[in-house]
Order: structure tokens, then C-alpha cells, then sequence
């Protein structure tokens, strides 16, 4: 019993990391209807200028946190702006395949500038073990589970009752019949953009603090987009559930299959989903978009 609940402290950590980073993918792809194959990236560039900052001025989670997160933010929507913007009115698939080369990109800059050996993150965060029950947690990692249910909400909130998030509802409706209504389709697009970056600064610096910070980190990404498909590639709620599932799902297979299915696990979940119900759990059934 005590292995089976280690197995699930660790893969509420995992998930919670995969939720973050989910989130992103489907609030880009909510309001675009283009998948952002350079999330993961964007979460590595975004961890590396949170280290960079922590580094520079000493920072602790909480300042680093509000430094880190705007800056992450506006370099949201300068990339929105250089490479997405350009392309609008362009074919769905011209433009995912914007963000592949804006992800090669991003991984070359990013050895190019700190170097391609891990670093330790050091963000201020206590490292005394915390017990709950017989299980231990670090700092580090209730924070990233809180972050999660934390974010959730306030993207639930912004999305149900502010006047760009009802905005952004109904670009992802119809986009047509938004622009028809006076709602600037393109400034949707790159508010998307904005939130998906500081979301993914949580993401990287949570992660990087937990784990370590190296130019591999951009691989969450990909990792986390099996809980995109299982959540639903339009749900916020359904990227959150999808992310913690898909986590306990690697922690479970890793624990009582063996060491490979880690690895593997979220894969088969992807097509078991496609197969079965491929508008996701939380999904809207109409999803025709890239």
C-alpha cells in the first residue's frame, strides 16, 4: 500500500507539471485553432529567463515569480507578433508548421546563450521534507500541484467572466461571426499567446526547481501533449484532468510494468483516445481545426 501511494504522490507531481504545460497548448489552441508545437520550448526559454533573473538579482520564488512572468509574457507576444501574426488567413497547417521552426529555433538559441549543460535552480524554495502522512514532498512540489489548481481557476474565472476571455470564447465558436461583432480576431490570437507564455514561466521554473534546468527540458512539451488529447485540445479543465491522469498513468505503469513504460504509457493513451473518443474527455465533438 505504501508503494501504491508513493506511486501516486509522484505522478500528482508529474501530472501537475504535464497540466501546466497542457494548459498552454489548448489555450492557443482555443483561440487560434493551430496547435503550438513550440509549448515546450516556450517553457524551456521561459525557465532559463526566470534562472537568468534568480541569478542576477538574488531573487526568491515569490519576486521571481512577479519579475519573471511579465517579461515571459511580453516575449509571448513578440514572437506572436514576429512569427504567428505574418501568417494569418494562411492554411491551418502553414502555420503549425510556423511553430516546428520556431521550436528548432528556440532550442538552438537557448544553447547558444546559456551553454547545453544542466544548472541547478535555485528559487529560493525551502528543500525541508514535508510529510504528508507517510508521504514526502518536497516544497517544491506542492507548490507546483497548487500552481495547477491555482491557474485553473484563475484561467476559468478570466475565460467565464472577463471581457477578453468571453472574447476569446467566441472567436473559438466562430471566428467569422466574432469579427462580424467587432472583436479583434488578431488581438485574441496574441493574448493567447501572452497567457500561454506566462503559464509556461510557471511551468519551466516549477520544473526546472523540482528537476534540473538543460536544453532537454523542451522534450515536457511533447510529453505533455497526450494529456492535451485526453483533456480535450479546446478544454483548460480538460488539459488540468488530462495532465494529473496522464501522470498517474507513467507513475503506475513505471511502478508495476517496468522502467520503459514511463515513457510509453502517454503514447498508448493518445491512441487509445484517438480511436475511441477523439475529441478528448472535456472536448468539443465539432473540433475540425488543426
Amino acid at each position: 500500500m505504501d508503494f501504491l501511494v508513493l506511486l501516486i504522490a509522484t505522478g500528482l507531481v508529474a501530472g501537475a507539471t504535464y497540466g501546466l504545460i497542457a494548459i498552454g497548448f489548448a489555450l492557443i489552441y482555443k483561440a487560434t485553432g493551430v496547435v503550438n508545437f513550440a509549448q515546450g520550448e516556450l517553457v524551456m526559454l521561459t525557465a532559463y529567463i526566470g534562472y537568468s533573473l534568480a541569478g542576477a538579482f538574488g531573487l526568491t520564488f515569490i519576486p521571481l515569480l512577479m519579475v519573471a512572468v511579465p517579461i515571459s509574457m511580453a516575449v509571448g507576444l513578440v514572437l506572436e507578433r514576429i512569427f504567428i501574426r505574418p501568417m494569418l488567413g494562411e492554411p491551418p497547417f502553414a502555420i503549425v508548421m510556423v511553430t516546428v521552426g520556431l521550436a528548432v529555433i528556440l532550442r538552438g538559441l537557448i544553447i547558444v546563450v546559456w551553454g547545453s549543460q544542466p544548472a541547478n535552480f535555485d528559487a529560493g524554495i525551502p528543500t525541508t521534507v514535508i510529510r504528508l502522512g507517510n508521504v514526502p514532498f518536497y516544497p517544491a512540489q506542492l507548490i507546483m500541484i497548487a500552481a495547477l489548481g491555482l491557474v485553473v481557476l484563475a484561467m476559468w474565472a478570466f475565460m467565464r467572466f472577463s471581457r477578453y476571455g468571453i472574447a476569446m470564447r467566441a472567436v473559438a465558436a466562430n471566428e467569422t461571426a466574432a469579427l462580424l461583432t467587432g472583436v479583434s480576431v488578431s488581438r485574441i490570437h496574441a493574448l493567447a499567446w501572452v497567457l500561454s507564455s506566462g503559464i509556461a514561466a510557471i511551468a519551466g521554473m516549477l520544473f526546472a526547481a523540482n528537476f534540473k534546468l538543460a536544453p532537454d527540458l523542451w522534450f515536457q512539451g511533447l510529453k505533455s501533449f497526450p494529456a492535451v488529447i485526453l483533456g480535450g485540445m479546446d478544454s483548460i479543465v480538460g488539459a488540468a484532468v488530462g495532465g494529473i491522469a496522464i501522470g498517474l498513468i507513467e507513475s503506475l505503469s513505471q511502478g508495476y510494468i517496468g522502467e520503459g513504460m514511463r515513457e510509453i504509457a502517454g503514447f498508448i493513451v493518445i491512441i487509445l483516445v484517438l480511436m475511441v473518443r477523439p475529441y478528448g474527455l472535456f472536448g468539443s465533438r465539432d473540433i475540425e481545426r488543426v
